[in-house]
C-alpha cells in the first residue's frame, strides 16, 4: 500500500493516519518501517471500515476506555484499532499475508 507521507513538526505522536495520508513528526521517521507500517495498518482498518465510520469507532473505543481505565495512554493502547497496529507494526508483511478486519479480534 503507497501512502503520500507528511511531515508535520507540531503533530502530537510520532505518526498518524488520517486518509490517505501518514502523518509524521520528523523527516527522520519517514526510514522507521515499523511505524510506517503501524501507520498502514491504520489506513487499511481505515478503508474496512469506509474511513469515517473508522474514525466515529475509534473515537467512542477511546472514550469507553478512559472511563474505564481513567488513564490516557492506557485508554489509547486498549483501543481496539491500536492493538492490532502495535501487536502487528514490526511484522513489515502483515498486510499482504493477513485477512481484512484483523482488528477484531480485540
Amino acid at each position: 500500500m503507497k501512502a503520500p507521507i507528511l511531515i508535520i513538526k507540531h503533530l502530537p505522536a510520532e505518526g498518524m493516519a488520517i486518509f490517505p495520508f501518514i502523518l509524521l513528526k520528523s523527516k527522520k521517521l519517514k526510514s522507521d518501517m515499523e511505524i510506517i507500517n503501524h501507520e498502514k495498518i491504520h489506513l487499511r482498518q481505515q478503508l474496512e471500515l469506509l474511513i469515517l465510520p473508522f474514525y466515529l469507532l475509534y473515537l467512542i473505543n477511546y472514550l469507553f476506555n478512559l472511563i474505564m481505565y481513567k488513564k490516557h495512554h492506557l485508554a489509547y493502547r486498549k483501543i481496539i484499532f491500536e492493538q492490532e497496529a502495535y501487536r502487528h507494526g514490526a511484522d513489515l508483511r502483515y498486510l499482504k499475508n493477513n485477512n481484512w478486519y484483523g482488528w477484531i479480534k480485540w
